[in-house]
């Protein structure tokens, strides 16, 4: 079966970690430049001018014009399928960590035992 387009749908497109890492940068909300998500990420601009045409087919970033500089801000709102999707998996996750959170308080009881012990001798 082929691959969907990246540009068809938000899943595909943050499928690529280099386009989360772009994300990551637009996450504060702020608009940024090409050349300021450029000096974020490291990558070449061209690189960064492709991955941020794409977050933009797909709704995931918009952009406006402030003089000759393009400027590119989040449009988060057009994450929640990702969210939603990935949130239906929330329960394994937080089961592991109620799990952890749960054996580390053993953990802490017993030594605090040991050490209640050891004092009374």
């Amino acid at each position: 079966m082929a691959r969907a387009a990246t540009t068809l749908d938000v899943f595909n497109a943050v499928a690529e970690p280099r386009r989360r890492e772009i994300l990551d940068v637009l996450g504060d909300g702020r608009e940024r430049a090409v050349n300021e998500v450029v000096e974020a990420v490291g990558m070449p601009q061209p690189s960064v001018s492709k991955h941020l045409s794409v977050l933009l087919k797909v709704g995931v970033v918009t952009v406006t014009r402030n003089g000759p500089m393009r400027m590119y801000r989040l449009n988060g709102s057009n994450l929640k399928p990702v969210h939603d999707w990935a949130k239906t998996f929330e329960r394994y996750w937080t089961h592991q960590l109620d799990q952890i959170k749960e054996r580390a308080e053993q953990k802490m009881l017993h030594r605090r035992q040991d050490n209640n012990n050891q004092e009374e001798l």
